[in-house]
């Protein structure tokens, strides 16, 4: 397992103070689409290891930083580099989208 899980405590070390890029998959376990988009963001996760680091957020453990980053439909995906947010993606998306995302974003 190449991902993170990240919350409340630790959003702070592991994504905004990462050397490397981050892609933070902000999700919740009731939500069917996020369930369908794990597989590829730990597919994701292994691939890129070292590269970027995937961290994963569920969103029902801390609404409210959730809220402060804008998530208002999961899952969200986001892309923070050198403590801020650089992009995000919202909803079900392929494998090729994603990556492309996170090639942009590099």
């Amino acid at each position: 397992m190449s991902y993170i899980n990240v919350n409340e405590d630790n959003f702070k070390k592991e994504v905004l103070q990462s050397d490397i890029p981050v892609l933070v998959d902000f999700w919740a376990p009731w939500c069917h689409f996020c369930l369908v988009a794990a597989p590829v963001v730990e597919e994701i996760a292994d691939e890129l290891d070292g590269k970027i680091k995937v961290c994963k957020f569920n969103c029902d453990e801390a609404q409210e930083l959730a809220l402060s980053y804008g998530v208002s439909s999961i899952p969200a995906f986001m892309i923070f580099k050198g403590g801020e947010k650089k992009d995000e993606l919202v909803g079900m998306t392929s494998k090729s989208e994603m990556l492309s995302f996170i090639e942009k974003n590099m």
